[in-house]
């Protein structure tokens, strides 16, 4: 017969081991239930198959110790590691992804080699640690790295070289200098096709980029200078971020970009070039030159880019006599033009054929002539707001070739009078913040297809509306006469508009008939006015069957509205589960 002890022994090793792991304060991991002993799943941490061990917020201040060497993904962010023990990492030999982003890393905490034996790693994450140096040795096998949001002022030549298959590397909101890396950095990773380095201390556009990028990111830099053939050899990029450098004129040459044959998207912003570089590929789409100090527009200047769809020149010091006539001549795909914040005192002459969206508002024009938008047909969305414009200065013909003009933007000026001429399509008409006075059915003649009208903060009084003003208005559905003088609601309004505003404005008495012709309000602002209650009428609120927003307050007296079952408040005067539009 075999001792007591013996035969304990024999039964252990006969049974099978399928009890789940516990942590220190005995309670069982996640997912431990269905985890055999085998491949132990971490306490905190859960496991849903033996290649998967998700630690994601799990309050490790220790990287997990004896996990199973079959691991395929260790998710470990968002902890507060500080190091990692080399014989816990190396001998996960097949895993795939590593993601250690979000937590207390240090150079130092990670040890030469670690990453080495990894030869199936193809994913890895280091973002938002506090690594000063990045790894010198990284396997070969790897498709993804995210070093972002660290201190790197390090780069070693085998960190990314030598990586057929590197597909992303994400470099930004570091430390890095243009000394921090060194000639052949992605020598035999020519497969990289988005790099990322902006937010660093970069003076130069660094040499030898991988031939195949695609997306090279470089804004929020110190960029002043773009080295001779520093970005020839890039074939296939579409997308070039330099905004935020400190760019010259002086510092680009004619064929910096040139030969960027693929080049779709081009962003200059933010830096200090005075004039509009040249040699601009013919594949361009897109370039975003706004916040310079770009005084005028050459003519050929931009006959390079014919391709051109977008040209952004906002906020900088381009004047009428800057723009030459021939400027946008060549330019027969350009389709939005932005030209805002500059010292335009007139329109630019020779507005390309096709374009859709013209952005205009900040300058200082002070007219529109009749020939201003003869090339308008194709223009969607006009925006001249906050210019010097003056009713008297405003041709009667100057809008008759906007024939497919949706939205117009006259806010902003020094208008005593709605033009004339305005064009039959038009959809959005703005134009507060003026000195309009009067309105007439001469000035909103043929807007049958109006569905919003913007015209508070002016100066308009019940004498200044002409009967009839709003008869040819059939589609409008918002109307704002806001922070105006009119002493009572104006009559014969539209009969399908939703939205009306008339708050901050000296309106006395709400009459029985006040809203009879607009039975589909949903929305009413009253607030502000001089209403009391013996001065409103309850009946004039019996027939607003859809209204779902009313707003009375801010008058000398609290008015309590009732409409069917839904009571309004004394002072509240808001529908109940809903804000007023401010």
């Amino acid at each position: 017969m075999l001792p007591w002890g013996r035969l304990l022994l024999v039964q252990l090793l006969l049974t099978p081991i399928v009890a789940a792991s516990t942590g220190e304060d005995g309670e069982r991991g996640g997912d431990a239930e269905a985890v055999p002993r085998a491949y132990v799943c971490p306490p905190r941490c859960s496991c849903p198959s033996e290649e998967t061990v998700d630690c994601n917020g799990a309050d490790l201040t220790t990287f997990p110790r004896n996990l199973s060497a079959n691991i395929q993904l260790l998710s470990l962010q968002n902890n507060r590691l500080e190091t990692i023990p080399y014989e816990e990492l190396s001998h996960l030999t097949k895993l795939r992804t590593l993601s250690l982003h979000h937590n207390r890393l240090l150079s130092q905490g990670l040890p030469d080699g670690a990453f080495e034996s990894l030869q199936e790693l193809e994913y890895l994450y280091l973002a938002n640690n506090k690594l000063t140096s990045a790894p010198r040795l990284l396997p070969d096998t790897l498709r993804i790295v995210d070093f972002a949001a660290n201190q790197l002022r390090d780069i070693f030549t085998h960190t990314f070289g030598h990586k057929p298959q590197l597909r992303s590397v994400y470099l930004h909101n570091n430390q890095l200098v243009s000394s921090s890396l060194p000639p052949g950095i992605f020598r035999g990773s020519d497969t990289i096709s988005v790099l990322v380095l902006s937010d660093n201390n970069l003076t130069l556009i660094p040499c030898g980029l991988p031939p195949r990028l695609t997306h090279l990111h470089l804004q929020n830099n110190r960029i002043s200078q773009v080295p001779e053939g520093s970005l020839t050899e890039l074939l296939e990029l579409r997308e070039l971020h330099l905004q935020h450098n400190n760019l010259t004129i002086a510092s680009i040459n004619n064929h910096s970009f040139s030969s960027l044959r693929g080049l779709q998207y081009l962003d200059l912003s933010h830096n200090n070039l005075t004039e509009i570089p040249e040699g601009l590929p013919p594949s361009l789409l897109i370039l975003h030159l706004g916040r310079n100090r770009i005084a005028g527009v050459r003519e050929g200047s931009l006959s390079a880019a014919r391709g051109l769809q977008y040209l952004l020149l906002h906020n900088n010091r381009l004047t009428a006599d800057g723009i030459q006539p021939g400027a946008f001549d060549k330019l027969r795909h350009l389709h939005t033009l932005h030209v805002f914040g500059n010292r335009l005192s007139r329109v630019p002459p020779n507005l390309p054929r096709r374009l859709r969206s013209l952005m205009l508002l900040h300058n200082r024009i002070e007219s529109l002539g009749p020939s201003d938008f003869v090339n308008g047909y194709f223009l969607s969305e006009l925006n001249l707001s906050y210019n010097l414009l003056r009713s008297a200065r405003v041709h009667r013909l100057a809008f008759r070739k906007l024939r497919r003009l949706r939205s117009l933007d006259l806010s902003g000026n020094r208008l005593t009078l709605l033009p004339l001429g305005l064009p039959s399509g038009l959809q959005d008409l703005r134009a507060q913040h003026n000195h309009i006075s009067r309105l007439s059915p001469r000035r909103l003649a043929g807007l049958h297809a109006l569905g919003q009208l913007h015209l508070d903060h002016n100066s308009l009084t019940i004498a200044g509306l002409a009967p009839g003003s709003w008869q040819e208005l059939s589609s409008l559905k918002l109307l704002d006469l806001g922070y105006n003088q009119l002493s009572y609601v104006p009559p014969d309004l539209p009969e399908n508009l939703e939205n009306l505003y008339l708050q901050h404005n000296r309106i006395v008495t709400i009459t029985p008939d006040s809203f009879i012709s607009t039975p589909n309000l949903r929305v009413l602002l009253l607030r502000s006015n001089r209403l009391t209650v013996v001065g409103t009428a309850q009946a004039a609120f019996s027939s607003l069957h859809q209204l779902q927003v009313l707003d009375l307050t801010g008058n000398p007296e609290h008015i309590s509205i009732r409409l069917d079952s839904t009571t309004w408040a004394p002072g509240n005067g808001t529908a109940r589960g809903h804000s007023p539009p401010r």
